[in-house]
C-alpha cells in the first residue's frame, strides 16, 4: 500500500520499503534510483542503475553535481543494462566512497568494460580541454569491475540476509529476513534484466520490479520481452510512451529501400547509430539482405571503434538469441559480418572514407549525432542532396540529432555552418523501446498482484500520457514521480 507521496516524510512504524528517484524522471536518461529496505532486522540500501544526463549542457551540469545521497550507506547497486544513461555515473559512486557490490548480468557486465574504458576516455579529453577535474579517473572504473558481481537469468538470488546469525544457519531464500532478486530478459540488448526483487514486509511477500529500458520486441537478434505476473510494484520505462512506432512487419523493406535508392542516385547513407544494440541489429539486417542476394553489395563502413569492440561480445552469447538467429548462427552464418563490411579503426582510416567511392553507408556514433564520427562525415555529406541521413532511433532534445530531425535548414557543426541538402528518413521500427500500446500491454501482464506503476525514464509529456492511458484503460494506479521524490511502500 501506498503510504506517503511527499519528498519529506516520516517514516512509519514497521516494516516498509521506500523508494526514491534520483534520476530518470522527466527524462530519458540518468536513470538513477534508490530502494531502502526497512525491516525489523535492519536497513539496507540498493541503487537501481546510476547512469549519465545526456544530449544538453544541462545534462553536464547534473552529471557533475552531487549525488541526494551518501554513495558510502549504499549496500550494492543492481544494473539493468549496459548504455550509458544506466551506467555512466557509475565511476563517479565509486570515487565519493561506494564500497558495496554490483551485481548485474555476466553479458552486461563484459559489454561494460568497453563502455566505461569509453566513457572514461571521453570524460578525461573533455576536462583537459575545458582546464577542469574530470568527473572520474580511471582507478574509479578499474574499482568498480573488483566489486562487480553477476547473476544469471531465472535463478532465486539471495542479495542479502538481515538476520545476525545467517552464517550459522541454512540460508533460506523464502526465510523473512532474506531479500532476493529475480532476473527476467526485457528484450531491450544484450545482457539486459529486469530486477524482480522480493521482499518480506511484516511477513507479506512483495515484489519490486525494475524494468529498465523495455525492447521493442519482435528485436532482430535477442528473445522478447518476459511478461511480470505476481509484482505489486512497477518502475517502468516511458520513452514512447505517448506514440506507437509504425509496423515494424516494414522497417527490413525500409532499409532495403534506403539501400536501393542510395545505390540508384550513387550517394552516401550515414547512420547515427548507438555502438550498443542499435549497430548489431542493423548489421544483422544488412547481413541478411546482402548475404541472400536480396540486394547487391555496395560498401558498408563501420565507423564506430568501440562498436567493433562489442561485436564478439554479442557473438560470444549465442543463447541470448532468439530462434531465427540462434539457427542463423548455427548454420555458419557470421550474423554481424558481410564481405562488404569495412571496420575502421584509426582516424586516418575515418578520414579516407571521404576520398571512397559512392555509393556507400556509413554507420558510426554518436546515435543522436552529439559527438563521436558520425559528426565529421555529416560535416562532410549533410549539404550534398545526394546523401540520405537514416535515424533508426530515439533523438532526444538538445541534441543534434534533434536539431536536424526536427526540420533544421543548417545546423553548426565544428563551428562550421552546413546547409542541410541531405534526405531525412526514419524507421521507427528499429527503436530499441516499447511504443505506447506495448507499455501498456506489458504493464497489464503483472495481473490483479498490481499495486502500483511509477511511470519514469520518458519526458513528462510522454509518461504523464502513459500514466493516464494506464489509469483509463486498464485500472492500473499509475503516477510519474518528481525528480528527488521518495515513496513508502509496505
Amino acid at each position: 500500500m501506498l503510504l506517503q507521496k511527499t519528498s519529506k516524510q516520516t517514516n512509519p512504524k514497521g516494516e516498509f520499503a521506500k523508494i526514491t528517484f534520483c534520476g530518470g524522471v522527466s527524462s530519458v536518461t540518468g536513470a538513477n534510483f534508490l530502494l531502502e529496505v526497512n525491516k525489523i532486522q535492519g536497513i539496507k540500501k540498493m541503487l537501481i542503475d546510476c547512469g549519465m544526463e545526456q544530449g544538453s549542457d544541462k545534462a553536464k551540469e547534473y552529471n557533475a553535481s552531487p549525488f541526494i545521497f551518501d554513495p558510502r550507506e549504499i549496500d550494492m547497486l543492481l544494473v539493468t543494462h549496459a548504455h550509458m544513461d544506466h551506467i555512466g555515473l557509475i565511476p563517479k559512486l565509486m570515487k565519493h566512497g561506494f564500497k558495496g557490490i554490483i551485481y548485474s548480468t555476466p553479458e552486461t557486465r563484459d559489454l561494460c568494460v568497453y563502455m566505461l574504458e569509453d566513457a572514461l576516455k571521453l570524460i578525461t579529453e573533455d576536462a583537459k580541454h575545458k582546464n577542469i577535474e574530470p568527473l572520474y579517473g580511471p582507478e574509479d572504473t578499474r574499482h568498480a569491475f573488483d566489486v562487480w558481481k553477476t547473476i544469471p537469468y531465472h535463478k532465486d538470488f539471495i542479495l542479502f540476509d538481515l538476520d545476525e546469525h545467517s552464517e550459522k544457519t541454512k540460508k533460506e531464500i523464502n526465510k523473512d529476513s532474506v531479500v532476493s532478486v529475480y532476473l527476467k530478459d526485457p528484450g531491450h540488448v544484450l545482457g539486459a534484466s529486469m530486477f524482480e526483487i522480493r521482499i518480506n514486509l511484516n511477513h507479506k511477500l512483495r515484489k519490486f520490479l525494475f524494468t529498465g529500458d523495455l525492447g521493442n520486441s519482435p528485436n532482430p537478434i535477442l528473445k522478447d520481452t518476459e511478461s511480470i505476473e505476481g509484482v505489486d510494484y512497477v518502475v517502468m520505462e516511458s520513452v514512447y510512451g505517448d506514440r506507437n512506432h509504425e509496423d515494424r512487419s516494414t522497417r527490413v523493406q525500409k532499409l532495403q529501400v534506403a539501400i536501393e535508392d542510395i545505390i540508384d542516385r550513387q550517394g552516401v547513407m550515414l547512420i547515427p547509430s548507438f555502438s550498443l544494440e542499435k549497430t548489431q541489429e542493423i548489421l544483422y539486417e544488412m547481413n541478411k539482405l546482402f548475404e541472400d542476394k536480396i540486394i547487391p553489395e555496395i560498401p558498408v563502413y563501420l565507423d564506430s571503434p568501440l562498436a567493433a569492440k562489442l561485436i564478439p561480445i554479442y557473438k560470444k552469447y549465442v543463447e541470448d538469441y532468439n530462434p531465427e538467429a540462434k539457427a542463423r548462427r548455427k548454420k555458419g552464418d557470421d550474423i554481424l559480418n558481410f564481405k562488404n563490411l569495412r571496420i575502421i579503426g584509426s582516424a586516418e582510416e575515418s578520414k579516407a572514407i571521404l576520398h571512397s567511392k559512392n555509393p556507400k553507408i556509413i554507420m558510426a556514433g554518436s546515435g543522436m549525432s552529439t559527438g563521436g564520427r558520425i559528426q565529421h562525415h555529416e560535416l562532410s555529406y549533410l549539404s550534398a542532396p545526394n546523401t540520405i541521413l537514416l535515424f533508426l532511433g530515439f533523438q532526444a532534445l538538445g541534441t543534434l540529432g534533434r536539431e536536424i530531425y526536427d526540420g533544421a535548414k543548417s545546423v553548426k557543426i565544428y563551428d562550421h555552418e552546413i546547409k542541410i541538402n541531405a534526405e531525412l528518413r526514419k524507421i521507427d521500427g528499429y527503436s530499441g523501446h516499447k511504443d505506447s500500446d506495448r507499455l501498456q500491454e506489458f504493464a497489464a501482464t503483472a495481473g490483479d498482484s498490481l499495486k502500483k506503476v511509477f511511470v519514469t525514464m520518458g519526458e513528462s509529456k510522454s509518461a504523464l500520457f502513459l500514466v493516464q492511458r494506464l489509469r483509463d484503460y486498464y485500472n492500473i494506479d499509475a503516477m510519474h514521480p518528481e525528480q528527488g521524490q521518495s515513496v513508502i511502500l509496505d
